[in-house]
């Protein structure tokens, strides 16, 4: 061969060769741009590499705030200038190099490992994964964890827009998913250069009509005030404008605000800021800066409850602070120095007499809704009417002002943090005695009420000596007498404190419907049988079921604790709390009406050989996130803090969905804000529930509910009680065998046989493991219930639990003994009441 035929081939095969290589790296190129916005399940990123979302918008890694080595997994926005970051996994445990790495783990679980292969952080997927599964970052800075082969956005296993930091993002649904419990929550840093979790939160509370709260700890702060079908009551800043639209979404599902941007250009985010303050903000590429576009608080009105009752907040007046019409200051004293906070009282007090009535008041953001109540589809005298007849009802307005206005509110109790808006506030008409209407409402007012009172007043003078009449009023004096007992007093002390404001009426059943809703209680609607007596399946006319509690004479509980139920749970709204209805009393008779829960109490399955198999790991685990969400809002997100002092398997109920809900307040207690426990020298409770420094001592604080928690959850997923619990090697009870495995690397022996397939190890050992903290012997090492939510639902690492509360072994014989009494009812143990527990 020729050497030029020799050159020839070598040059056609180097430029082939080049050309394979070019189209090689083009194809890598293009395979890696592909898939810059996505992780699969073989893959990680690790500190020192990002992905990029499709559009460019965001991007994630690891990153290290300003003046500060710490390393943290987040996600910022890419195109601005200098990272704004937007979202923290690990802000509260960060890594102190780069060796972080995060892989999706099996089952379908986001974690952050540290160089030592250390769980530092994970997710918490709702949903359980079919097949392979890829973690993506949208384009909305929104990261999902979601089937490979799957974009529906209801699919997704795990997504951070349902756990916010301190960025509310375009397109997050803010609020609540009624379904699961799911609380979308701000959380501001601790400081600028500081991710950690800081002292304010901003989240939704659903009690009476839903609204916003802004809180430093547990101290409420602002407050949205409720939707009025434009914006929120307290926020007439919320416009329509050409930055972004928003919308309110109000369903039996969920319930929460949302918005978008007008034009995908902007960059517009809301934070709430270290210092507390809600701002939204846009960037300018102009000056390369965040502008601030508005503020949710915007002056000193905005602070909560700065008038006190009845009083109204005007910031174009001096002093702000002024009473409503009809009301005085509460201590004038105070008043003129400037102190507000003993609020107003009313001039003359409300009696419940004709000639009451409502005067409206213009231009005000609505009083926190609480302790209202709704309805959707009233209009406004309907609702004028509903409240004039209920004498607890001390105000009312629309739900939505739209239009001619629709829906409508009902307050009861006190009317507080209420201020006046020159423009955009809305009406509210809240009730005043006949003497102070007349006066506001002039000659003209004064007519009326003469040409309504003087028939009225004519036409009793001349029945009064009726018998028909005298029977009536009889029986509305022994109506009135036993409203009275039950709310309009203070109930017998036992050491503890009691809030005096105690005048929350609830609505009184005639004993004639109950009779005929529970079929004159026969033996066929009894559903079980309690300490506080029998209780009975009832279903109305209007064909709604409800239980029906009916106090025995032969009851070892009495008037104390029924009017203990009363004041305690009429007070409270959660979604994992049994609703209280209303009462029934006649004569000798007391009872509490229920809505009703067709699967009964827990008990009545964890503990039953056969219906156990009915719940499996997922119900159960989602039956121990419940009880503990709940204790969570009696503890801290409740207007007076309860102390249950009764949780057992048979106090918690059962929907027809398997949520569950706390029943049963009649050992309850309440307290103020900055009081969290008391003693007592009557002890009450249920033993094998009861912590040793209640049961010995009389000592009771929130740590007594943590306590029993504990005990329920080793119940819930052994299907064993505590008291009755035995074992051929010790004479322990079920918290010492469970702590004894514990030690020795055991705890999946614990777990109860018919949850075995279904179960999640990691899910149950972590249950497990909080349970122990939970029933440790010093109420000074149990977590709070706030805690306790946040353990179930991290992989926060969690310290060894010391040994738990009543770990002596026992006498067999003795519980053997104790096992054997009387268990006619479905209560897991028998309600005790001890005089002079010391």
């Amino acid at each position: 061969m020729s050497s030029k035929r020799l050159m020839r081939r070598l040059r056609t095969f180097m430029v082939g060769s080049t050309k394979f290589i070019l189209l090689s790296t083009l194809c890598c190129i293009f395979v890696a741009s592909a898939a810059l916005d996505t992780i699969a399940e073989n893959q990680s990123i690790r500190d020192g590499d990002t992905i990029v979302s499709s559009g460019g918008n965001f991007e994630l890694g690891f990153f290290s705030p300003e003046k500060s080595g710490l390393r943290y997994f987040g996600i910022w926005y890419k195109k601005i200038s200098y990272g704004t970051v937007v979202w923290v996994a690990n802000r509260d445990l960060p890594l102190n190099d780069s060796s972080g790495v995060v892989k999706i783990v099996d089952p379908a679980v986001l974690t952050i490992f540290s160089g030592d292969n250390r769980t530092v952080w994970s997710s918490n997927s709702s949903l359980a994964a079919t097949g392979a599964v890829v973690a993506q970052l949208l384009d909305s800075g929104n990261f999902v964890l979601r089937p490979e082969n799957d974009t529906d956005p209801s699919k997704y296993l795990w997504q951070s827009f349902d756990y916010p930091g301190n960025t509310f993002l375009p397109g997050m649904k803010y609020g609540i998913d009624l379904r699961t419990g799911l609380n979308r929550i701000l959380t501001s840093w601790k400081s600028p250069n500081d991710p950690s979790t800081g002292d304010y939160t901003n989240g939704m509370d659903p009690s009476g009509v839903p609204q916003f709260f802004l809180r430093k700890d547990s101290i409420i702060t602002f407050r949205s005030g409720p939707w009025n079908g434009f914006r929120f009551s307290g926020m007439p800043n919320l416009k329509p404008n050409p930055i972004y639209n928003f919308k309110f979404v109000f369903t039996k599902d969920e319930v929460y605000y949302t918005y978008n941007l007008t034009d995908s250009s902007v960059v517009s985010m809301m934070v709430l800021n270290p210092s507390g303050v809600l701002q939204r903000s846009t960037w300018i590429d102009r000056t390369q800066g965040w502008n601030l576009y508005l503020t949710a608080q915007m002056d000193n009105c905005d602070r909560y409850a700065l008038c006190g009752a009845y009083g109204s907040c005007d910031i174009n007046n001096s002093p702000a602070c002024g009473c409503l019409k009809g009301f005085v200051p509460k201590y004038p004293q105070y008043w003129a120095m400037s102190d507000w906070s003993g609020g107003c009282v009313r001039k003359t007090p409300l009696d419940c007499q004709q000639g009451e009535g409502f005067l409206k008041y213009s231009g005000v953001k609505l009083p926190d809704t609480q302790l209202s109540w709704y309805n959707k589809t009233m209009n406004l005298q309907e609702c004028e009417k509903v409240c004039l007849q209920n004498c607890s009802c001390t105000a009312y307005s629309n739900m939505d002002i739209s239009g001619s206005g629709t829906g409508c509110i009902l307050w009861f109790g006190d009317l507080i943090d209420i201020r006046n808006y020159a423009d955009n506030g809305q009406d509210i008409y809240i009730r005043l005695a006949a003497s102070e209407l007349a006066a506001y409402r002039g000659s003209k007012g004064r007519k009326r009420i003469q040409t309504i009172v003087i028939p009225v007043s004519c036409a009793g003078l001349l029945l009064i000596g009726l018998c028909l009449i005298l029977n009536i009023s009889k029986k509305r004096r022994k109506k009135r007498k036993s409203r009275e007992e039950i709310g309009m007093q203070k109930p017998e002390q036992d050491g503890t404190k009691r809030n005096e404001n105690t005048d929350l009426e609830l609505p009184l059943y005639e004993f004639d419907t109950i009779i005929t809703a529970t079929s004159h209680f026969s033996i066929e609607n009894k559903l079980g049988q309690g300490g506080f007596g029998p209780v009975y399946k009832g279903l109305l006319e209007d064909g709604k079921e409800i239980a029906v509690k009916r106090l025995s004479k032969s009851s070892r509980q009495g008037l104390r604790e029924f009017k203990n139920e009363v004041l305690c749970i009429a007070k409270l709204q959660h979604r994992n709390l049994v609703k209280l209805l209303g009462c029934c009393i006649q004569e000798e008779e007391r009872m509490l009406i229920y809505e009703y829960m067709p699967n009964k109490s827990l008990d009545s399955f964890i503990f039953d050989q056969k219906r156990r198999t009915l719940l499996d790991w997922q119900k159960r685990f989602q039956i121990i996130n419940g009880i503990a969400r709940g204790l969570l809002y009696l503890h801290q997100d409740s207007r007076l803090r309860i102390i249950h002092r009764d949780l057992k398997a048979s106090n918690i109920l059962l929907d027809h969905e398997m949520n569950p809900k706390i029943s049963d307040f009649g050992m309850a207690r309440s307290f103020g804000g900055d009081e969290c426990g008391g003693n007592t020298n009557r002890v009450v409770g249920t033993y094998g529930y009861m912590p040793p420094e209640y049961a010995i001592d009389g000592l009771f604080s929130v740590k007594s509910d943590v306590f029993s928690f504990g005990v329920l959850v080793l119940e819930i997923v052994s299907g064993r009680r505590n008291r009755k619990f035995s074992h051929p090697d010790h004479k322990l009870n079920l918290l010492g065998h469970a702590w004894r495995l514990s030690k020795e690397m055991k705890s999946c022996e614990l777990i109860d046989p018919s949850i075995a397939e279904s179960c999640v190890e990691s899910e149950v050992l972590r249950s497990i493991h909080v349970a122990l903290l939970c029933v440790q012997q010093s109420p000074d090492d149990r977590p709070n219930m706030s805690t306790v939510v946040l353990l179930l639902s991290s992989d926060i690492a969690l310290p060894p639990p010391k040994e738990p509360g009543f770990f002596n072994e026992r006498d067999v014989s003795d519980m053997d003994y104790s096992s054997n009494k009387q268990d006619l009812s479905s209560s897991n143990a028998i309600t005790v009441t001890l005089l002079e527990g010391r």
